[in-house]
């Protein structure tokens, strides 16, 4: 009892301890945070290496994007009938319009340190014109060329009006809203993937230098620069042209050595360093200029083929440009940068088609994982690099000397640069719940049928008459299907968005990563935005607002 006479309350009983439960598998090993910057990079995109290692790594990413050029010439080329020297021209051309496209991009596009170079999508739509005038007589095979070509700069000036519009109305950058990292996974994956058939497939063409080219890139750049300090800054950014010199000259050797004397006709296309006839048939000098082929030929037919090309593009670039903001370093392109370089893109589209390119243009996808290579991820490297393109556009007999190198030898550089592109769309993966069975589904599904549905479509299509899978009877109608179903990004951004958009979409807000992106898609959603896709000088004061 106590003085009051009152019976005081009994203490409460302590609570039980409580058990924090440690993560699986903490005591083995470190949890890695979320990172939204590559830390490894050593330089982002705007800061710059010294002015002679800009230029060395400026010449490496024209190096690597001539690959592309080369193979989509020798594609198409002998296909209408044109010589050795319209080859050389066509090169000459299409050089000359991913140097000004690039520029266009770097100064007033995405302001990303990605190269614009020539678009594997249009070559149905080319195959298909192609076809239309195979059975009609002409008085040369030039004729047939000059008169294919001129088809081709009238379908491509039409198509572009696709881009301008999607880009310049900002629909395409309202679309993207749509997008979230769980979608962006798969489709900067297939970005990368789905161009498998430019890697092992054309190095096994000719093994004996192609897989020389891969092991020897692999142990310079990732084992050898390890074994000394002094070495390693070098190797890592330049171990891809010594291994291009060493392989290429072996390729001349065996070339001079007769070896590929007695094989057959593709092997010597393929292996031979003399056998493209560049250097003999390459003017010295040569400025492209507007309708050089002459005037352009309309035709609605050969239009709707080029306009899906012209949509698969705007996709395929728009992802391409996604995997580039993470190796420079820079925040996702918001919606307004990627309105503006897509209609960006349809200007340099059209004016592909008033210089006489063959095909339009895209954002090259081999020079995107030049970066990660380098880890050299500098917008001033890309913008020098135009100047190489330029110079070797209009000295034919320099160009050609490079052009003359082995397409293999691209192609084992390609099998290393396409799997970079590929794996950093798995870094998304991290800003998602990536333990949730919805996200799991809808990864799966859109990553497998983004590279099963495109290899059905280029399977069943016939080298020949390029002729896809859709036959419905309206040529146009199919071409445009046959050309958006052959697209790894394009299905697999189709697939990803209509899934992420309509399962369970507004409960799975957080799991999705939509709290994580959604700030970077508005023009003042991260004060970063402005520091990475502003424009130069004082050009912001001469652009429309809605593009800035």
């Amino acid at each position: 009892m106590v003085e009051n006479g009152h019976q005081q309350p009994p203490a409460p009983a302590p609570p039980p301890p409580t058990t924090v439960q440690q993560p699986l598998g903490s005591a083995r090993g470190p949890a890695y945070p979320p990172a939204e910057q590559l830390l490894q990079l050593n330089y982002c995109i705007h800061s710059n290496p010294s002015w002679a290692q800009t230029a060395i790594l400026a010449f490496q990413h024209y190096i690597v994007m001539l690959g592309s050029v080369v193979m989509i010439a020798s594609i198409l080329v002998p296909r209408m009938g044109g010589s050795a020297g319209d080859k050389a021209r066509v090169i000459q051309a299409l050089l000359f319009m991913s140097g000004l496209n690039t520029l266009f991009q770097a100064l007033l596009g995405t302001r990303l340190p990605t190269v614009m170079g020539p678009s594997f999508a249009y070559i149905l739509a080319v195959i298909s014109i192609i076809n239309d005038f195979k059975d009609e007589d002409f008085s040369s095979e030039h004729e047939r060329f000059l008169h294919t070509m001129r088809a081709i700069q009238g379908s491509l000036i039409i198509s572009s009006f696709i881009n301008m519009l999607l880009g310049f109305s900002r629909a395409w950058g309202e679309f993207t809203k749509f997008l979230t990292p769980l979608i962006v996974v798969p489709y900067v994956c297939v970005v990368g993937l789905g161009l498998f058939g430019r890697g092992f497939p054309q190095l096994a063409t000719c093994v004996e230098l192609g897989l020389p080219m891969l092991v020897f890139l692999v142990v310079l750049q990732q084992y050898l620069k390890r074994l000394h300090p002094a070495g390693h800054q070098i190797l890592e950014r330049f171990a891809l042209l010594f291994c291009i010199a060493l392989v290429w000259a072996f390729a001349a050797i065996l070339t001079a050595a007769g070896a590929y004397n007695n094989v057959g006709e593709a092997t010597k296309r393929s292996c031979r360093t003399d056998h493209s006839f560049l250097m003999s048939s390459a003017p010295w000098i040569k400025v492209p200029y507007p309708f050089q082929w002459g005037t352009p030929i309309f035709r609605a037919s050969h239009v709707f083929g080029m306009m899906g090309a012209a949509l698969v593009t705007t996709v395929e670039s728009t992802g391409t440009f996604i995997a580039a903001s993470r190796f420079a370093g820079a925040t996702p392109p918001p919606a307004h940068v990627l309105s503006r370089s897509i209609g960006l893109q349809g200007v340099g589209q059209l004016l592909d088609g008033i210089f006489g390119s063959i095909v339009g243009t895209n954002a090259s996808v081999e020079n995107v994982g030049l970066l990660a290579l380098t880890h050299v991820g500098s917008r001033r490297v890309v913008q020098i690099s135009t100047i190489f393109m330029f110079f070797f556009s209009i000295f034919g007999k320099f160009g050609a000397f490079f052009a003359s190198i082995p397409l293999p030898i691209f192609a084992a550089i390609y099998c290393v640069l396409y799997g970079l592109v590929a794996a950093v769309g798995v870094t998304f993966i991290q800003f998602t719940n990536n333990n949730s069975m919805r996200n799991i589904y809808i990864m799966g599904l859109a990553l497998f049928l983004g590279i099963s549905i495109p290899q059905y479509f280029v399977s069943n299509t016939n080298g020949g008459n390029g002729h896809g899978p859709v036959h419905s009877g309206a040529g146009w109608f199919d071409d445009i299907l046959n050309t958006v179903f052959a697209s790894a990004p394009m299905v697999a951004l189709i697939v990803g968005a209509l899934l992420d958009n309509t399962l369970d979409a507004h409960n799975a807000r957080d799991e999705r990563g939509i709290p994580w992106w959604g700030p970077f898609q508005k023009k003042k959603g991260d004060s970063r935005n402005e520091e990475f896709y502003s424009f130069p000088l004082r050009i912001n004061e001469y652009v429309p607002t809605r593009f800035l």
